[in-house]
């Protein structure tokens, strides 16, 4: 027999703080929104450090102006910049382009270009008929410490709380990336064994612990847990690159056709795992493009590194055959957004692609 499909009033009520530890943000009422709520903006943090993108950061710029233009005439996109220098001349070519509204330039100096990891989180709640906002700030170790500069990272949450005009909570003895999680808005969260239970990241926080954090945090009830992530995922398998949530019950996941390719069985597996869920949702596929390698190493190449803004989805493209399945296949899910392919080939050298370059700010007025 299948599951029930999932519906809302399945979920228990998250305003009942017996759920949640008191004095924690979910008790408060606080929820962390999907991403396909309204937004206020979308951070990005624009690309200087060369070892992001080897010989290739000339050609990423370009690339960033076009997320800049499809994003900005729906909300506002704040950039941060390193330094006075780069704000002239990142505003400088924004106008070139005719890109002169929406746009606020911060300089906020970062060791690293992927804000989704180490920016604020933005939780919201009700109260009294208003909207308030609360960005949450955790740890970053540079993906397990794999890197050896995240300092400048550690320091922006609270500048973007500030700019925002937010409480903050820290939560920074707590290691966690935003791409690591996934909600639906309505008390589902998806993430990945192979990255929260990674020792590299909270080695002496059990299963059990790392759920009751995220509950508390994003006021969610239950954690669903998917297996391994893609190859070349220097993350160690973040659920942005694997499934995401589209409706509150649907998902998409990537699949891999090829037996013979190394995605085809843990893709195959976390589909089996999502198939096998007690709560019946919707299950899209999307197709993985063909490999995409430079320098003789596997890039995570991903549709499902895609960015749901107010009016468009950013999708990932690749030059392959597989893009325009992709494309459509968003397009049916978002029909009141644009799905926007853009290359990505030079920008996943970095070993991401727009999901990972992005933080949505939720609306502090909505309806």
């Amino acid at each position: 027999m299948p599951p029930h499909p999932y519906t809302l009033a399945m979920r228990p009520s998250a305003s009942d703080p017996g759920r949640f530890t008191p004095g924690s943000p979910a008790a408060r009422g606080y929820r962390m929104p999907a991403e396909w709520e309204p937004h206020d903006g979308t951070w990005i943090t624009w690309p200087h450090f060369e070892g992001t993108w080897p010989g290739k950061l000339h050609t990423v710029i370009p690339i960033y102006v076009e997320i800049v233009r499809a994003l900005h005439t729906g909300e506002t996109v704040h950039i941060n910049v390193l330094d006075e220098q780069r704000e002239v001349v990142v505003r400088e070519l924004l106008r070139t382009q005719g890109i002169t509204e929406n746009v606020r330039l911060h300089r906020i100096p970062t060791d690293n270009e992927w804000v989704r990891d180490y920016g604020a989180i933005f939780v919201a709640r009700k109260d009294n008929g208003r909207r308030e906002l609360l960005a949450t700030d955790w740890g970053f170790n540079n993906w397990g410490e794999k890197y050896p500069d995240f300092e400048l990272d550690n320091r922006v949450p609270a500048r973007m709380a500030e700019i925002v005009g937010v409480p903050l909570e820290g939560e920074k003895g707590f290691i966690l990336e935003g791409g690591s999680i996934e909600v639906n808005g309505h008390g589902l969260l998806l993430t990945t064994e192979s990255c929260l239970l990674n020792p590299n990241r909270n080695p002496d926080a059990t299963k059990e612990e790392i759920e009751h954090r995220l509950r508390d945090a994003f006021g969610v009830h239950e954690v669903l847990w998917l297996g391994d992530g893609i190859v070349g995922d220097d993350t160690d398998g973040h659920i942005d690159d694997v499934t995401r949530f589209v409706a509150p019950d649907t998902v998409v996941t990537v699949v891999e056709g090829d037996p013979a390719d190394e995605n085809y069985e843990p893709l195959r597996e976390n589909l089996e795992r999502l198939r096998a869920f007690p709560h019946g949702f919707e299950i899209v596929t999307l197709p993985m493009p063909a490999p995409v390698v430079w320098d003789g190493e596997r890039l995570p190449a991903s549709y499902a590194n895609f960015y749901i803004g107010n009016r468009v989805v950013l999708m990932p493209a690749f030059n392959d055959p597989a893009d325009e399945v992709a494309r459509r296949t968003l397009q049916e899910l978002f029909p009141g957004r644009m799905v926007t392919p853009i290359d990505c080939r030079d920008l996943v050298w970095g070993l991401g692609a727009f999901h990972c370059l992005t933080q949505q700010v939720p609306a502090a007025q909505v309806g």
